[in-house]
């Protein structure tokens, strides 16, 4: 009698411990699912938002070509809205900044021969012009000579994307993306063997042919990184 319960009395014990044991893995494999459920992907703590003067400037000149932005004259709107000039270059290129006030981001730089047609553009706009309105009227102004698009070939590069951050080391923008356009007043496709819509996403195209915006398109792919 005494063996039989000493041996009840063993086994109760044993089948406490694993029952014990069973129970803390179980807790230890749901405390890990429950984190694994709530945990957020970091942000990059890198990006800062571009709110000053400075990151304006440094942004614009990304739109320039690598070896060309140290010599850039920047214009454009300040961060207390003011049109200015940040910075007198010494080259072919005038770098735009992005607006501030305008959600987003949309840099750009473009031959100093197209300045006049640029500025044009910006001054009609703030007299309250219709995009229609701005085509017609600088179409007939490089018609008579009055307005000045320099000579065929001059460029404009784009820098655009949706997010408004850029990573103060490199002065690259969040999901930024490239564009490119080469103006060839009054051209058409049969003057240049382009197509006048994009054959492929990263194919060159004629677009405005026939007028005085008449420009190529390039939109390169985007890099696989």
């Amino acid at each position: 009698m005494k063996n039989w319960v000493y041996l009840a009395t063993i086994g109760f014990i044993f089948l406490s411990c694993q029952n014990a044991e069973k129970s803390k893995k179980n807790q230890t494999e749901q405390g890990s699912q429950d984190q694994t459920v709530v945990e957020t992907p970091k942000k990059n703590p890198k990006l800062l938002p571009i709110d000053t003067d400075e990151a304006l400037v440094a942004t614009a000149l990304m739109a320039a070509p690598a070896e060309s932005r140290a010599g850039c004259t920047v214009i454009g709107y300040n961060m207390a809205g003011e049109f200015v000039t940040f910075k007198e270059g010494n080259n072919e290129f005038i770098c735009l900044t992005d607006d501030p006030k305008k959600p987003g981001f949309n840099a750009a730089c473009y031959h100093k021969d197209l300045d006049p047609f640029m500025a044009r553009g910006r001054e009609l706009k703030k007299e309250g012009k219709s995009s229609k309105e701005i085509f017609d009227i600088r179409e007939a102004e490089v018609k008579s000579g009055q307005l000045s698009m320099g000579q065929a070939g001059l460029t404009l590069h784009i820098y655009h994307g949706k997010e408004s951050q850029y990573d103060p080391e490199t002065h690259e923008v969040a999901g930024a993306k490239y564009r490119y356009v080469v103006y060839m007043p009054w051209a058409t496709a049969e003057s240049t063997g382009l197509p006048e819509v994009p054959l492929e996403s990263n194919h060159p195209w004629i677009m405005n042919p026939g007028t005085h915006r008449a420009h190529i398109m390039i939109t390169p792919l985007n890099e696989t990184k």
